[in-house]
């Protein structure tokens, strides 16, 4: 089967997405053969991914006529921090490598939004590939350029834009990602389908079973229109000043839950589960429990996804826990003034970037979504 290629253009820059229908490697190293590098690489890959995976990926990998040093790591949110960002850096030095050698990141969110940071900062910039290996990371965080480490309990409080050269979507991963990793992306495909794309709500609706059996024809698709989305909204808007904002519908509560949770486990809630709660509440926030409110909760509950955080954890003290998610809202980097933003729905396909200046309905938010109180 021909391999579907998504190709899309920053500064004149060629960048690409390749859909990998049998082995990754060999598709890797054919790309390799084109790029214009020194022929040294650095292999990022996350130690919890399949064994086997990782094997084969190497021995096919070792084919290519690059020297390859490979450094594993554990893709954690507790571990996206300044640590693993230079236990990186400390690898580029002690193997040499230069600006035109490349790091292959092989890894969820996390290992990419990390590596991609070290990437952009050694030498000023080097090149970048990445194998995404979640389904979050392959339908969201793989492409848009977005870096960052978190620092002082803040997510994402440090990075910038860097783009990878090539993305790989891979069949063999996507068949392998546990249930609950797999289920989590998928909060960000319905999000794509609210804000620009009904074709992605209407495959959701109507293709369940195969979805969920992971055949590949209908996955590829829905990832398909998934990233070709969110390009259209970062493309002339790279540094999120205007038209980008709005992907990041369900962001600012999502991140004030993950926050609010990480002192108590990092596997307590995955980004996913999070930004679909996100989501709900920012429909809720601005118009409340409308006919896109429960469209939304039907999708969540039918891809086994959370519609509040009664699932996860015993809460004994619920207004601390309220306390602390609105006050965590208030750090969200989108915030320009004194008021975080959100994204209103106006109707599917017409989204709108909103300031929540209305303290009381934020409490109202929190206890009546997040705590299902």
């Amino acid at each position: 089967m021909k391999n579907k290629i998504i190709k899309y253009y920053l500064n004149n820059h060629e960048h690409r997405v390749t859909f990998c229908y049998d082995k990754e490697a060999p598709d890797i190293t054919k790309d390799l053969t084109r790029l214009q590098s020194d022929k040294r690489m650095l292999l990022v890959i996350d130690d919890s991914i399949n064994k086997d995976v990782i094997k084969n990926f190497f021995k096919d990998l070792a084919l290519s006529d690059f020297e390859v040093h490979v450094l594993k790591v554990k893709g954690s949110k507790k571990n996206k921090n300044q640590t693993l960002l230079f236990q990186i850096i400390d690898k580029l030095i002690k193997y040499k490598l230069t600006k035109r050698s490349l790091i292959l990141s092989c890894g969820g969110g996390v290992v990419g939004d990390v590596c991609a940071l070290a990437s952009s900062l050694y030498l000023r910039g080097m090149l970048y590939y990445h194998i995404p290996t979640t389904m979050t990371a392959v339908v969201d965080s793989c492409i848009g350029g977005k870096t960052g480490i978190n620092y002082k309990n803040i997510i994402n409080s440090i990075g910038n834009y860097y783009h990878p050269q090539n993305v790989f979507i891979s069949k063999n991963i996507l068949n392998l990602i546990p249930k609950r990793e797999f289920l989590a992306g998928f909060a960000e495909i319905i999000k794509s389908g609210f804000l620009d794309n009904k074709k992605i709500l209407k495959i959701l609706s109507n293709n369940k079973k195969k979805i969920l059996s992971r055949n590949f024809k209908i996955l590829s698709q829905i990832i398909y229109l998934t990233l070709k989305t969110k390009i259209k909204f970062f493309k002339n808007d790279i540094y999120e000043k205007n038209k980008r904002l709005n992907l990041n519908f369900g962001h600012t509560f999502a991140h004030s839950i993950e926050m609010s949770l990480q002192s108590k486990s990092s596997d307590v809630i995955r980004h996913g589960e999070a930004v679909g709660i996100g989501m709900l509440c920012e429909i809720y926030y601005s118009e409340g429990k409308n006919k896109k409110f429960t469209m939304l909760k039907n999708l969540l509950k039918k891809y086994g996804l959370p519609i509040n955080l009664k699932k996860y954890l015993v809460i004994k003290n619920l207004n601390k826990m309220k306390n602390s998610i609105y006050k965590n809202i208030f750090l969200d980097k989108k915030r320009l003034n004194n008021f975080p933003r959100i994204i209103k729905i106006q109707k599917i396909g017409r989204p709108k970037v909103i300031e929540m200046r209305n303290n009381e309905r934020i409490f109202e938010t929190i206890e009546k979504v997040i705590l299902s109180l």
